[in-house]
């Protein structure tokens, strides 16, 4: 009975969608305040429906339904309960079930949070939020149903992939997923202001909210994907250029442009269009990794589904909200007039240089992803595109990205000096140089580019504290003056500090990891050892273990120096019962300098076991500097300013306005 609750419920939700997607339009086009109001009630009405949509899912998944179909597909009686729970998002349907979820979320935030928007705005912004979920809301009733019934009912499921069985895996897709469906506000934000005709400080003043928010929640969802795949899919590395990772990347990539472009039109009432255009964008490669995950155009271990009917209509859906977008935009684009006229060098020149920058990253990665797939559908041949063409293209350009980030914030508006800014760092340029010298001469003389980007990752650092130090006089007056003025900087301001310091932080841990990284693979037999990194490696044993749904055997790894035991790693290859597939657990001795990485192969006491181990120093800092890039996103949208949005004009002044 509780499915049928759950499917009611979802087409009932259907239903108020479509009246939120037409209604609030006529109100607005109108004036009638009553319908454009009646969006927002079933904006809430519609959330309501979902979330109890998806906790009728969830119940089916917990207590182990096994008369729904996807619960059969997906999960089994021995799972422990939090993959029972991870479990509903841990395949297409229940997938998809999160996205409408948090898109209706999304939506009933808006009509809660936003009374200082205009009312016809919002009520425009609430609209094109419901077309959205009409659309995902039939693709999951029409193709994708979750509770669709099984007679007679089997005895138990087929379980779980193993490899989404992991505690990184039961949050990602959530965050993952906050990420990508927030940017659907600030995309409705913009079609409401192309349809308005009217983008101005007080709209960029409510968009960047939501902007700085899906930002965060994809930077943490991106960063625990990567760490999952460090740590569970035992290669050593934590970024592969998968085209999944790089659907992921893109909105990141056009979100961060969208970010700093939303500041010069809240500063400077300048670059409406472009900042238009990129909330579009954002949303736009959000879709598109949505489609690539569930087409079955490419096969990734991030995939969700192999099923072309469905990916044809997400790429109807897809070319339909991008080219609507698009048309829109061509249309009502040219009405948007700017203002704030400012010089090259200036503090908006240097973030229409941030976005050139961060927009050829994003068009490197679309051209890398999709250009086999493209020359697979024209001609069939098959092409690989991997880490060398990103190393060869995407590396360089972010050079110049970093060589210009610290130097912005030291810029004034409308008009600057370069050399006084550059002055101001010549010491955080100095300390980078001599990093780089250093990790050239004394690390690895042959891995010069890697010396490079160290020295860049340096530079963030310096150069972003160094700013922070500046604004508040550090060393040029007293303590409590200091102290004085770091209480009154704006908490965006250092929001943006440790935004960008984390980013050097994640530059330095990715290039010590790749470049500097020390591998040995080799046969162990009991008793065996090895010498790896300075350190005697032994294996000491291997046994059998049992969990909940799996069967292992499990290595103990001692690694000594000079007689003493260090540390005992204990890798295990995982037999899951159920599927019948093998699964190695990796085991990582990790401080804040280094990570020394296991992974057990196969093999017995003859012929003894495959091992690989992995030195990568200052692997922790690339998730511990991107969770802090998060965090700094978090600081800033703490800012009250950014909180409590523009003031809402009274409807006297809007209808002297017009």
């Amino acid at each position: 009975m509780i499915p049928e609750l759950g499917h009611f419920a979802l087409i009932l939700a259907l239903a108020v969608a479509l009246v939120q997607a037409t209604l609030p339009f006529v109100g607005a086009a109108r004036g009638d305040i009553r319908l454009m109001e009646l969006g927002r009630m079933a904006a809430l009405t519609q959330a309501f429906l979902i979330v109890l949509s998806f906790a009728a899912l969830m119940q089916a998944y917990v207590a182990s339904d096994f008369s729904v179909a996807t619960v059969v597909a997906n999960s089994h009686s021995a799972k422990p309960l939090l993959y029972k729970i991870s479990g509903v998002w841990g395949n297409h349907e229940g997938s998809m079930m999160l996205w409408v979820l948090i898109l209706a979320l999304f939506g009933a935030a808006v009509a809660l949070f936003g009374e200082t928007l205009p009312d016809t705005l919002r009520a425009r912004v609430l609209g094109f939020q419901a077309w959205i979920g009409v659309g995902f809301l039939a693709f999951i009733l029409f193709t994708s149903n979750p509770f669709l019934r099984l007679s007679p009912a089997p005895a138990d499921g087929n379980g779980m992939n193993p490899l989404l069985q992991d505690p990184g895996l039961a949050f990602h897709p959530p965050l993952l997923y906050l990420g990508y469906v927030g940017f659907s506000v600030t995309y409705a934000f913009a079609l409401a202001a192309l349809l308005e005709g009217r983008v101005d400080a007080a709209w960029a003043r409510w968009v960047r909210p939501w902007t700085l928010a899906a930002w965060c929640f994809l930077t943490l969802g991106i960063t625990l994907g990567s760490w999952w795949s460090y740590y569970i899919l035992g290669w050593g590395g934590f970024w592969f250029w998968d085209p999944v990772e790089n659907a992921s990347l893109m909105p990141w990539l056009a979100g961060t442009a969208l970010l700093h472009s939303a500041i010069v039109v809240e500063k400077r009432d300048a670059l409406k269009s472009w900042t238009v255009l990129l909330a579009i964008l954002a949303f736009s490669l959000s879709l598109l990794g949505t489609f690539l995950v569930r087409s079955g155009v490419l096969t990734s271990v991030h995939a969700f589904a192999q099923d072309p009917a469905r990916g044809m209509f997400i790429l109807g859906f897809l070319l339909a909200v991008t080219g609507g977008a698009l048309a829109l935009y061509a249309w009502r684009a040219p009405s948007l007039q700017g203002g704030g006229l400012f010089q090259p060098i200036s503090r908006e020149g240097g973030l229409i240089l941030n976005n050139l920058l961060l927009c050829t990253l994003c068009a490197t990665v679309l051209l890398g992803t999709l250009y086999p797939l493209f020359l697979d559908l024209v001609s069939g041949a098959k092409v690989s595109v991997g880490p060398p063409f990103f190393n060869a293209t995407f590396v360089p350009i972010s050079f110049a990205l970093f060589a210009a980030l610290c130097v912005g914030p030291y810029l004034g508006w409308k008009r600057a000096e370069l050399g006084p800014a550059l002055v101001k760092l010549r010491s955080a340029f100095a300390i980078a140089v001599i990093a780089m010298i250093l990790a050239a001469t004394v690390i690895d003389r042959h891995a010069a580019l890697a010396a490079i980007a160290f020295g860049f990752g340096i530079w963030l650092i310096l150069g972003s504290l160094y700013e922070l130090a500046d604004r508040v006089k550090l060393g040029r007056v007293s303590w409590s003056e200091t102290r004085r003025r770091l209480l009154a900087t704006p908490r965006a301001s250092i929001g943006m500090t440790i935004a960008h310091a984390s980013l050097g932080v994640v530059v330095l841990g990715a290039v010590a990891t790749a470049a500097w990284n020390v591998e040995l693979i080799r046969t162990f037999r009991i008793g065996d050892q090895a010498e790896f990194a300075g350190w005697q490696v032994t294996l000491s044993k291997v046994e059998p273990v049992r969990g909940p749904n799996y069967e292992a055997e499990r290595a103990a790894l001692t690694l000594s120096r000079d007689g003493q035991t260090v540390t005992v790693l204990t890798p295990e290859r995982r037999l899951f019962l159920v599927q019948r597939r093998e699964v190695a657990e990796t085991s990582i001795h990790s401080n804040l300098l280094r990570d020394v990485y296991a992974t057990l192969g196969e093999g017995d006491a003859q012929k003894g076991w495959t091992v690989r181990l992995y030195y990568n120093p200052l692997a922790p800092w690339i998730w511990l500097g991107a969770a802090l890039c998060a965090f700094g996103g978090f600081v800033s949208l703490s800012d009250r300013r950014l909180r409590i949005g523009a003031p809402k004009r009274s409807r006297a002044v809007l209808q002297a306005a017009e």
